[in-house]
């Protein structure tokens, strides 16, 4: 009886710790990110994948990070990985959709702003003002 109850003490302090150490990753990579320090910030969000594969947060913040040391195709992969992981992020949608114009990719960027019309909640304004962004650059 007294091995079982150890056992059981024993999951749970290992379970408790790995929970407070995965949590604390993506913390730190968020302070990090917020003080500019990419690199060591892109670090602790891949330690928090690792503890937690579905960190949709985490992926949006790499792909910031990507976004800030301008490389494109890993902001591309994140971006569709967050939207994998929850089709309705509008921040995501939103991000690649403007992405996709940039790289004159008209018809998708399209596409995914019209998706993101359809449930739009904290990027309707700026949604709109790419909207009409696609519009005109289309036309061109």
């Amino acid at each position: 009886m007294k091995i079982k109850i150890l056992k059981i003490s024993l999951f749970f302090f290992i379970f408790t710790n790995n929970l407070i150490a995965n949590t604390q990753y993506f913390k730190e990579g968020i302070d990090l990110f917020k003080n500019k320090k990419f690199e060591e910030a892109k670090f602790k969000f891949e330690q928090d994948i690792v503890f937690n594969p579905k960190s949709e947060m985490a992926y949006l913040y790499l792909s910031k990070i990507f976004k800030n040391l301008e490389k494109k195709d890993l902001e591309e992969q994140n971006l569709k990985t967050v939207i994998l992981l929850n089709p309705k992020n509008e921040e995501a949608i939103y991000y690649l959709a403007k992405l996709k114009l940039a790289a004159s990719d008209y018809k998708k960027s399209k596409e995914l702003n019209d998706r993101l019309t359809n449930f739009c909640n904290l990027f309707c304004e700026k949604n709109k003002k790419l909207k009409i962004e696609i519009e005109n650059l289309s036309k061109k």
